[in-house]
C-alpha cells in the first residue's frame, strides 16, 4: 500500500495571482515613461496640430497616468496600481497648483528685466514727466519699507500678545468672543480698512490729511488678525510637557511663557509674521486712500506729507499708460517680488537665530 502526500498549493494556485507576491516594475519606469510620453505627445502635436504648452502638458499627464496605472495593474496587481494612481493624482494636483505661480513669476521677470537696473533702483520720479524715459522707484521702495515697518511694529506685539492670552489665559465666553472678532477681522476687505483709517484721521487731524503713518495704521488693521491666528496655532504646537516641567521647577507662568513657550515657537511665529507682512505689502486700495498716490519725491518722514509705495506706484504707472510707464510698472512689480523674497530669507535667518538650540 503506497502513501501519497498532498503538497500545499503554491503561490500560483487559485483564481488569481497573490498581489503581495506579484512582480514589480523597474524603479526607473516612471521617469522613463514620463519622458517617452512627453516626447511622443510633442511629436504628435507638432505633426498634426499647433503645439501649445498647456495642451502638451495636459496630454502628457493623462497619457502617463493611463499607461502607468494599466502597466502596474498587469504586472504588480490591483493594490499597487491604485497606489500609483493616487500618487499620480497627488503629483498632478501639485503641478497644477504650481502653474499659476510659475507663470506669474515668469511674466513678471520677463517684462520687468527690461528696465530693472541699478539706476532704476536708486533714483526717484522727482522732476520726471510721465513721457520721459527716466526716473526710478527708489522713493517707492523707501515708502514701502517705512510703511510696512511701522505696520509691523504696531501689529506684531498686539497680535502675539493676543495669541498668548488666548492660548495661556483666556477661558469661557470671553475667549469665544475674541476668537470670533479675530475671525471676522480676517475677512475684512482692504478698502474697508482704508476707509476706517481715513475716517479716524479726519476725526483726529481734519480732512485731507494723508501720510505714511495713516497707511501703516491701515495695514496694521489687516495684519493683526493674521498674526493672531498664525501665532495662536504655533503656540498650541508647543508640547504641554515643557510647560509642566517648567512649573514643576517652580518657574512662574509669565516666565515659562517668555523663556520656554515663545523661544520654542520662535521659528513658527516668525513665519506667521512674514505671512502677515506678505499679506499687506502688496495692498493698494488702503494706501491710495491713506498714504496718497501723487508723491514723486523721497520722503523718510511717515508723518509729513504723502508717501509713495511700490503697489501704488505700479497702479499709477499702469493708469497713466504708455510704453515707458508700463516698463516702469513691470520693473516695480519685479522689485516688489524680490523685496518679499528678501524679507522671507531674513525671517528664516531670524527664526533660526532665536530657535532653541538642540544637541
Amino acid at each position: 500500500m503506497s502513501m501519497t502526500t498532498t503538497q500545499p498549493p503554491g503561490p500560483e494556485a487559485g483564481p488569481g495571482k497573490n498581489e503581495l507576491r506579484a512582480g514589480a516594475l523597474p524603479s526607473r519606469f516612471p521617469a522613463v515613461l514620463l519622458v517617452v510620453c512627453a516626447t511622443v505627445v510633442a511629436g504628435v502635436l507638432a505633426a498634426f496640430a499647433s503645439f501649445g504648452l498647456i495642451l502638451w502638458a495636459l496630454l502628457t499627464g493623462v497619457s502617463y497616468v493611463v499607461i502607468a496605472v494599466t502597466a502596474s495593474a498587469r504586472v504588480e496587481g490591483g493594490r499597487k496600481a491604485k497606489d500609483r494612481l493616487v500618487t499620480s493624482l497627488v503629483y498632478s494636483a501639485f503641478l497644477l497648483a504650481m502653474v499659476p505661480l510659475v507663470s506669474l513669476l515668469y511674466t513678471v521677470v520677463s517684462y520687468g528685466l527690461d528696465r530693472f537696473d541699478w539706476y532704476f533702483l536708486t533714483v526717484s520720479m522727482n522732476g520726471v514727466l510721465p513721457s520721459m524715459d527716466a526716473g526710478g522707484v527708489y522713493h517707492a521702495i523707501v515708502g514701502t519699507l517705512a510703511i510696512t515697518g511701522m505696520a509691523t511694529l504696531i501689529s506684531v506685539p498686539i497680535g502675539v500678545l493676543t495669541a498668548v492670552y488666548l492660548v495661556e489665559y483666556a477661558q469661557g465666553r470671553l475667549k469665544k468672543v475674541i476668537t470670533f472678532f479675530v475671525d471676522v477681522m480676517t475677512g475684512i476687505p482692504s478698502i474697508v480698512a482704508g476707509l476706517f483709517v481715513v475716517a479716524l484721521w479726519m476725526m483726529l487731524f481734519g480732512p485731507g490729511m494723508t501720510n505714511g503713518a495713516a497707511g501703516a495704521v491701515a495695514l496694521a488693521v489687516l495684519m493683526i488678525p493674521v498674526v493672531v491666528r498664525s501665532s495662536e496655532e504655533m503656540l498650541r504646537l508647543v508640547p504641554r510637557d515643557l510647560r509642566e516641567a517648567s512649573y514643576a521647577l517652580g518657574v512662574p507662568k509669565w516666565r515659562t511663557i517668555t523663556k520656554v513657550v515663545l523661544p520654542t515657537s520662535a521659528a513658527g511665529l516668525t513665519t506667521g509674521i512674514m505671512l502677515a507682512i506678505a499679506r499687506v505689502i502688496g495692498e493698494t486700495a488702503p494706501l491710495v486712500l491713506t498714504a496718497g498716490s501723487s508723491a514723486v519725491a523721497i520722503n523718510w518722514n511717515l508723518f509729513d506729507g504723502q508717501m509713495m509705495n511700490l503697489p501704488v506706484f505700479i497702479y499709477s504707472q499702469f493708469r497713466m499708460g504708455g510704453a515707458v510707464n508700463y516698463e516702469r510698472a513691470w520693473a516695480a512689480a519685479l522689485t516688489l517680488v524680490l523685496t518679499v523674497m528678501l524679507l522671507f530669507v531674513l525671517a528664516r535667518l531670524i527664526g533660526r537665530l532665536f530657535a532653541p538650540k538642540s544637541r
